[in-house]
This record gives structure tokens, C-alpha cells and sequence, in this order.
């Protein structure tokens, strides 16, 4: 080996190993907290997992006593409940996520004008995504109470009768969607923005000269510019909109009837339950492979979408 060889050698082990040391408490954090729980979930689900007593775990495999076959196909009551949850989380998905792509694209095309104050106004929509869900829901709680609510007392005002809007359908999902919309399309809004500035503004001009009028231009010119945004948008949407738990907890407490327990909400409650252990590993598992399907096909799309 020539002494230009073993230079290149010393040198790439003194990158790579300062590299290497930088990133190995992140890489060491990373493997503690999320690749030992994933597979120790997968290995916990295949069991009777009892948290405080080992010697009543028992494994029940992959036929129609494992916990799979019971929560998808047994047609029990807790199998019931889990495939209800997920039914409920997939009604928030569908509803929610159009409105937090077109409510915040909306706004951002409208401060890309930049009025006066633009600036402030993108300030305010972005301030609530700092909030924890706790205080946001707190908030909310009071707006749509049923006695002294904010929202009854306009309805009132107007000769209207009050609603009861976190014990009623279709009133508690309204509530929970406003609550949602509220705290979070200030990230979708500072992305759009984002996106929007970053589009030359002699295509405007351009399609001005075409012919395009307002609209024409917003949709020919500033959606295919932001078409990036757009799907990291809509990829970050979904998945938030698929851990939907603190606004189903804290607002409507899952009901009325678990009308609004979401998925998660199911999950979080059945772990605790220290006899369930491995149900509650399976039914994890079952809802983190749906939302890795929902995001395989967004991915793909996506790629369609480009070429």
C-alpha cells in the first residue's frame, strides 16, 4: 500500500470517526427510544402480556387466538370498538385534511399581497401552533360549553336556541374540526408563504399578458410553484390528523356514545390496562401500518405527480 493510500486511509477515518462521534448520542437515543420499543412491541404483541406478572404471559401466535385475529376479526365488543375507532379517526382524516390544506393556502395567497400589517396577520395565525393541546382545548371547552359557551351566547344573541355542542352529533365533531383548525393551520399558512414567495413574479406578469385573470393566475401559475409545499402539506396533515387524541380526550372525552374516540385515544386507554399489554402492542401496530399505507400511496403519488 503506498504512503498516498494510507494518507487518504488516516484521513477518511479522522472525517468519518468525528462524524461518527457528533452523531452517536443522537444514534444511541434513536435506537433506545424507538427501535428497541418497535420491535419489542412487535415481539409483545403475539402475547398474553400481563406488565406485573410474568408467569401468566402466554404467547398465542398468529391463528385465531392471537391478538390480531381478535381485534380485526372476532367480533367481539373490544374488537368492535378498536375497528369503531379507527372508522372514527378516518372520518376526521377526510374531513379535516381538505380544510387544512385550502383554509391555509387560502390566507397564504391572500397575505402574499402583502397588506399592510402582513406580517403581524401571518404572526397571529402562526401564534396558536405554540400552544399545547391542554390549554387549546381548555379554551374551546369554555367557547362551546353548553350553559355559559361563547358560541351559544352569539347563537342566543340571535334568537337562536343553544346547541349542545360536546354531548351531541353532529356538534361534537364540528367542535373538535374548529378546535383543530384553529391551532394548527399556522404552520400550513407559514409553509404556503413560504412557498409563494419563492415564485418568480414574472410568470404573474407573463400570464397577465396571456390573458390569465386573478384566478387563473393563482391556479396556472402559484399552485403548480408551491406544487413541493403542497405535498409536504398534506403529508405532515394526514398524519397529525391520523393522532387525533387530545381534542377527542379533552373536549368530548370520546363521546357521545364513542362517537369521537379516535384510534390513538382507544389505544392510549387499553394500555393501561396492565393485563392488556400484548392487545395493546397489536392494535398499535395494526393503526401504525395503516398510516405507513396512507403515506406509501401519498409518496407514490407524489413521484406520479412530478414526472
Amino acid at each position: 500500500m503506498t504512503a498516498l493510500a494510507k494518507s487518504k486511509i488516516k484521513k477518511n477515518i479522522k472525517k468519518y470517526g468525528t462524524v461518527g462521534l457528533l452523531l452517536s448520542p443522537y444514534l444511541l437515543a434513536f435506537i433506545i427510544f424507538f427501535i428497541v420499543p418497535f420491535f419489542y412491541g412487535i415481539f409483545i404483541s403475539f402475547f398474553k402480556w400481563d406488565y406485573f406478572d410474568p408467569g401468566s404471559r402466554v404467547f398465542l401466535g398468529f391463528g385465531t387466538n392471537s391478538n390480531y385475529w381478535t381485534l380485526l376479526f372476532s367480533g367481539s365488543q373490544r374488537s368492535l370498538d378498536f375497528l369503531n375507532s379507527i372508522k372514527n379517526t378516518l372520518l376526521f382524516v377526510v374531513i379535516s385534511v381538505p380544510l387544512l390544506i385550502i383554509i391555509p393556502l387560502f390566507i397564504a395567497i391572500l397575505l402574499d399581497n402583502e397588506p399592510k400589517f402582513y406580517k403581524v396577520f401571518r404572526a397571529i395565525f402562526f401564534l396558536p401552533t405554540v400552544l399545547s393541546v391542554t390549554v387549546v382545548c381548555l379554551i374551546f371547552r369554555w367557547q362551546f360549553d353548553s350553559n355559559n359557551g361563547f358560541v351559544n351566547g352569539i347563537l342566543n344573541l340571535f334568537g337562536l336556541d343553544s346547541v349542545s355542542w360536546l354531548n351531541q352529533q353532529p356538534f361534537s365533531w364540528i367542535a373538535i374540526l374548529v378546535t383543530t383548525i384553529w391551532w394548527t393551520i399556522g404552520t400550513n399558512v407559514v409553509i404556503f408563504s413560504a412557498g409563494l414567495k419563492d415564485v418568480d413574479k414574472q410568470l404573474y406578469d407573463a400570464a397577465s399578458i396571456d390573458g390569465c385573470g386573478y384566478f387563473d393566475s393563482i391556479i396556472h401559475v402559484a399552485l403548480p410553484g408551491i406544487r413541493n409545499q403542497l405535498f409536504l402539506a398534506l403529508f405532515t396533515s394526514v398524519i397529525s390528523s391520523f393522532n387525533l387524541y387530545g381534542q377527542s380526550a379533552l373536549l368530548t372525552e370520546g363521546g357521545p356514545e364513542k362517537s369521537t374516540t379516535s384510534a390513538t385515544m382507544w389505544i392510549y386507554n387499553l394500555v393501561f390496562d396492565t393485563t392488556k399489554g400484548g392487545l395493546a402492542a397489536s392494535a398499535a401496530i395494526i393503526f401504525g401500518f395503516l398510516i405507513l399505507l396512507v403515506s406509501v400511496a401519498q409518496f407514490i403519488y407524489q413521484r406520479k405527480a412530478e414526472k
